[in-house]
């Protein structure tokens, strides 16, 4: 299996043509279109404003709170990745009363916005974005759960969430089906000495 190399770090540099960096404000309008053409195109719901706030102000929702983040990937200076942690967990409703108390806001890292161009796909960028928000979300201090959710209508994803988390509740099994998600929880991990510029491996 080939090995594709990136560098999380600065925007100068290039290694094996991917960068995996923390995003700028030169960066949203290349983040907000992924996240726009993954909204429209694999999630089929077009943009919702009650859901899908975030994308159209990601400074306000990632930047500028100091304990969430939005990273991007990119390559030959396109955005072709995006992925975030926001400090809040999920609302009940339209989520069950007590999947929103196990995960409360302020003391929950949310993942979203995991996303990757359908070109760019197959080559451990989400495993490697799911990584990184997760030593974020440990070195931000404060969070105890890693906590999302995911559409298993969406090709690909149910299998690849299965891969790193535990499921908390799947909503296909309740009652009329809920939303139809599936809300899961990732390990918190553990921060090592390693700086943000190391070279990670992509497998």
């Amino acid at each position: 299996m080939s090995t594709t190399t990136v560098t999380v770090g600065t925007p100068t540099t290039d290694v094996g043509g991917y960068v995996l960096r923390t995003a700028t404000a030169e960066d949203l309008d290349g983040a907000r279109a992924v996240m726009l053409d993954t909204v429209y195109g694999d999630l089929k719901s077009g943009y919702v404003p009650r859901w899908h706030g975030d994308i159209i102000d990601p400074g306000a929702a990632y930047l500028r709170p100091d304990r969430c983040t939005l990273l991007v990937v990119e390559r030959d200076g396109e955005i072709v990745a995006t992925g975030a942690v926001r400090d809040r967990g999920p609302q009940a409703p339209p989520n069950p009363q007590w999947v929103a108390d196990r995960f409360p806001s302020g003391s929950t890292a949310q993942l979203c916005r995991i996303y990757v161009r359908p070109g760019h796909r197959r080559h451990g960028l989400a495993r490697l974005l799911v990584r990184e928000l997760g030593l974020f979300a440990a070195r931000a201090g404060g969070y105890t759960s890693l906590y999302l959710h995911t559409d298993p209508a969406v090709s690909g994803a149910e299998p690849f969430w299965r891969s790193l988390a535990h499921e908390v509740c799947d909503e296909r099994e309740l009652p009329g089906g809920g939303q139809g998600i599936i809300h899961f929880e990732l390990p918190m991990p553990v921060p090592s000495a390693a700086s943000p510029g190391d070279i990670a491996p992509i497998r």
